[in-house]
């Protein structure tokens, strides 16, 4: 399917795993240069590198924890220097956790801010 987005800038939070890598996957098959955070330096990489051999898209892998100023404005600045500016961002990165509604209180969601 063609979209039109061949040759556009993606961003992807969270792209080297899961659902960001699949969403980074689609935006390959139309075409899409990628670049790519999370907080595994070897992993983003890594998925950048087999993205852009399977697909024949520039992809780029950065370290960053998008919680953490610095990190963001490192990613920033790479993709300045890669790409020159973008079309397209996936806000992805984030935690979860695995518990039932009916143990949670209303506390939950500051101590949950405590974790991350």
């Amino acid at each position: 399917m063609d979209l039109g987005l061949k040759n556009k800038i993606a961003v992807i939070t969270g792209g080297s795993i899961g659902i960001g890598y699949a969403v980074a996957q689609a935006f390959a098959r139309e075409g899409v240069h990628l670049a790519l955070c999370a907080r595994g330096e070897e992993r983003v990489r890594e998925a950048a590198q087999t993205i852009s051999r399977e697909y024949g898209v520039k992809a780029v892998g950065v370290r960053a924890d998008v919680s953490k100023a610095e990190d963001i404005n490192n990613f920033v600045k790479e993709i300045e220097k890669e790409f020159g500016g973008v079309d397209i961002l996936v806000n992805n990165a984030g935690t979860g956790s695995a518990e039932k509604i009916g143990s949670l209180s209303n506390s939950v969601g500051e101590e949950k801010r405590k974790q991350i």
